[in-house]
Order: structure tokens, then sequence, then C-alpha cells
């Protein structure tokens, strides 16, 4: 079995600038991905606030660059999943779908995945109206009418960042109450463009090409509504990347990795980088 210097888990932005940096360094280094490279960021149709690109780039050319970028220093990408791992070995050994892959340092950067409803429409219109990231997508709404889903802290946070760009937001809440800090509440009930709407749950995305409107339920009543929106923000949590770790190192209460300021886990030898982390901030 080859034994790399560095083994890099996941292949998102985190993963491929960990590599060009690794790479450059002459190390031995391969990148795990079970899909292709890119990430979450694969999906995102336009991207305006990435550093270097004053007229925006499609979240696809993005990473396509930070692959080739990677790949010309000499990156080996193997496409497996990795579903186990031990790290307290030497070499460490982690295990994929595929084989064994063996190597001296390990940085984890499998990232995390908006939770996601499951309601019809919600899949075949992700990047075409519906969205997970306000920061991301937001400048893309402006002057429309966009519905929101969930009212926790990051449901109203995110929600007050949008009127700076859209013309209302219906915010839809399953439970009888908001569950979002107070203060936040206060300043979303201060706010003439948010309409809150508790007790009902979101029943279908509609639409053609993209978002055209949403179908919702009151909870206490059978009878639909059919709402015009133009987008679908939807805030109900994220899940870390993370099943393959539990035991094998320090994870906060949600299953993120923690590491300090140097990005070094519970674990010698073992990094982690990107939105597998335990933090308050994910952009790319």
């Amino acid at each position: 079995m080859t034994v790399y210097d560095l083994i890099i888990v996941g292949g998102g932005p985190a993963g491929l600038t960990a590599a060009v940096y690794a790479c450059r360094a002459r190390l031995k280094v391969a990148l795990i991905e079970k899909l292709m490279p890119g990430g979450q960021v694969v999906s995102t149709e336009w991207i305006e606030n990435y550093p270097g690109f004053k007229d925006g780039i499609s979240g696809a050319d993005l990473m396509v660059q930070m692959e080739a970028q990677a790949r010309r220093f000499g990156l080996e990408v193997l496409n497996d999943e990795i579903i186990d791992a031990d790290l307290q070995a030497c070499p460490k050994v982690l295990r994929g779908q595929g084989g064994n892959y063996a190597c001296k340092t390990v940085i984890l950067a499998t990232g995390s995945n908006p939770k996601a409803l499951n309601v019809p429409g919600e899949k075949e219109f992700k990047g075409k109206g519906v969205s997970y990231c306000a920061t991301c997508d937001g400048p893309f709404f402006r002057d429309k009418d966009v519905a929101v889903i969930g009212g926790g802290s990051s449901g109203i946070q995110e929600s007050l960042y949008l009127t700076r760009f859209v013309r209302s937001i219906r915010l839809y809440e399953i439970l009888d109450h908001l569950n979002a800090e107070k203060i936040l509440q206060e300043r979303a009930n201060k706010e003439a463009k948010i309409n809150i709407r508790l007790e009902t749950k979101l029943v279908s995305i509609n639409g053609s090409q993209k978002v055209e409107s949403i179908t919702v339920k009151h909870v206490r009543s059978a009878e639909p509504e059919t709402v015009k929106v133009n987008g679908v923000f939807i805030w109900i949590g994220f899940d870390p990347n993370t099943v393959f770790l539990k035991g094998k190192l320090d994870l906060d209460g949600t299953g993120y990795v923690r590491t300090n300021e140097e990005m070094r886990t519970s674990v010698h030898g073992v990094y982690a980088a990107g939105d597998v982390r335990h933090k308050s901030v994910r952009q790319i």
C-alpha cells in the first residue's frame, strides 16, 4: 500500500486550497473525493463576492479553476468515499468503499450539507431559485418576493440580511413560535418587509425553469395555499459530513470537528479545514 505524506479528504475549496500548498511543498499528496471536486460551490449559479473576479464567476467554473491549479502542482485525485478511519495507527489508515489508503497526516475537509426538507421541487430548483445562503445569493433577488423556511436564529438573521435586497419576505415556521434569539425576533417584528407565518409548513416548490410559487399548508388546516414567489431560502440547519469520524476524535454536540487556531484536531497528525469545523462563518 502506498503511504502518502498527506491525504486530504474532501475536494471543496478548503481541500483544494490545502492541496495547492501541500503539493507546492513537494509532499506526496492524494485528495479523496466521493464525487467530483468542487463541493457545494458547484451548485451555486453565480458568485460575486470571491476576490479576483470583478464581474463574478459561476460556482462550477471557479471550482474547475481551483482543481486545475491544484493538479498543475501534481495533485493526485482519487474518487472514493471514506467510511472509516484508524487515525491512531502509524501510518494512519483511511478505509473507503473502493479500498484502503495510508498516510502520515490527514486533513479533513469533508464539509457540511444544508438540511433538506425533501419536498417536491426542492432538489429540482436548487440553484434556480432555491438557496441555502443569503450572503451568496441575496443580491440576485433584488426587488423580488421570496419565502424563507425556518424560524430559528439562522432563519431570522438571514432574513434580516435579505431585506437589503428583496421586496418582501414571507417567513414560514412549522411551530407555533419562533426559536430565534429574542433580540432577533424583535428586529424581525419591526421589519416591514418580513411577514411571519407560524404553524405553516412548506408542501412543494413550483415552477417550470425556475421557482415561480410555493404551496404551503397551515398545520391545523387541510387547505393548501399557493403563494407566488421568486425564490425560496431554506434554513433548518446543516449536517457535517463526519459520520465516519464519530468516536475517532473530538466533535462538538452537532458533529462538527473541534480544532485550535492552527486547525489541529484532538488527534496528532489530523487537521480539519473548511465547513466541517466548529466555527461561526461558512463561506468559500
